[in-house]
């Protein structure tokens, strides 16, 4: 059995990495949007408690405030893991969003350490490249020791294995890109409009994760053992900041996902014409992919395509097709990235060099 792991670790990182990226998906578009919310813990499984704290009651609290302000915009279907002080099992969790088919699957927690470690962490399904990240991944999943027949229930998954993780990797490779767009929105909103400590997005394997057929990101809003994050995550005025924070972010990757189609962008009335669609001081590119491999931008890595640049964000990189300021053009180059094989590619934008929303870039002045 060990051999079998290993020989599997090996082909996931020899499989070249443009090869990986191939496997996406995308969903029908549809009238309403879906968000699962998944507190962590619940019931009798509490969660970290530093300083004296429950993760489970503070990760609660942030998603009924969440819940709440999506559900007031009206276009925005929620479903909760919980909402409540019960215990739900890992792969029940996954089974609600799957079930509901949603857009979405977050899941909210809290971190801890034995240090004084603080800040933000954001999380999608992978491989952890660090010791760091797969502490944090055991520590979540670990949860699974609470469950009965856990052994049969997740097929001789042991949280603290290396060898358990192995065969992860592929698991959401489909949903990689959107997941990794989510959490961007997240950390930038922690970092940009609360001054938090970006601790940045990463890569770990966790269950939660790893059944959700959708884009999935797990959000460690703080460390309650520190002294001083802990009784802000633990404050009214901390867990209604987070939370909005976590609101504009889906709200923001709603939109750019949504406004990736021009029938939609017309229905909104935004007005785009052959002789206006340029946009002053905006860059468009279509993303279509991210991961921590460094690929040459050739276009043998990109099924043919051309002109692709490469940036370093945090410990991921994240690769372009295109750069204009024509709305119109990007979406010609988005459809030619779609026939390439790029179904889940997704239109960004920048001004002078950041990253923002496209629809805050279709709000800029025209040339």
């Amino acid at each position: 059995m060990r051999t079998n792991l290993l020989k599997l670790f090996v082909l996931i990182f020899l499989l070249p990495a443009s090869y990986l990226f191939a496997f996406e998906a995308e969903k029908p578009p549809r009238d309403r949007f879906i968000v699962v919310l998944d507190a962590g813990h619940g019931g009798k499984d509490p969660g970290n408690r530093g300083n004296g704290f429950r993760e489970k009651e503070i990760a609660l609290n942030i998603v009924l405030k969440v819940g709440e302000a999506l559900e007031k915009r009206g276009d925005i279907e929620v479903i909760y893991t919980r909402k409540s002080d019960v215990f739900v099992e890992l792969n029940k969790r996954a089974r609600i969003a799957n079930e509901a088919n949603a857009d979405l699957f977050v899941s909210v927690h809290l971190n801890a350490h034995n240090s004084q470690a603080y800040g933000t962490e954001t999380f999608v399904l992978g491989l952890h490249k660090s010791q760091e990240n797969f502490e944090v991944a055991k520590k979540e999943n670990s949860v699974i020791f609470l469950e009965e027949d856990y052994e049969i229930t997740y097929g001789g998954f042991d949280p603290n294995s290396p060898e358990s993780y192995i065969g992860m990797a592929l698991m959401q490779e489909e949903y990689l890109n959107q997941s990794i767009l989510l959490a961007d929105f997240i950390q930038k909103n922690f970092t940009n409009k609360l001054k938090r400590k970006n601790r940045g997005v990463k890569q770990a394997g966790f269950l939660v994760l790893k059944n959700a057929v959708m884009p999935s990101v797990l959000i460690e809003t703080g460390f309650l053992t520190n002294n001083n994050e802990g009784p802000y995550l633990n404050s009214s005025k901390g867990q209604e900041n987070l939370s909005k924070a976590i609101v504009d972010a889906i709200v923001n990757y709603a939109e750019s996902i949504n406004l990736s189609n021009l029938e939609s962008i017309s229905e909104r009335g935004f007005g785009i014409t052959e002789t206006s669609d340029h946009y002053s001081g905006i860059s468009f590119k279509v993303q279509l992919a991210a991961g921590s491999a460094k690929l040459e931008t050739k276009p043998y890595n990109f099924k043919g395509l051309r002109d692709i640049t490469r940036e370093k964000e945090d410990k991921l990189y994240k690769y372009y097709y295109g750069d204009t300021s024509s709305y119109l053009e990007i979406q010609k180059l988005h459809r030619e990235a779609k026939k390439k094989g790029y179904p889940s590619s997704y239109i960004v934008a920048f001004k002078e060099g950041r990253k923002i929303t496209v629809n805050e870039a279709l709000k800029s002045e025209v040339n």
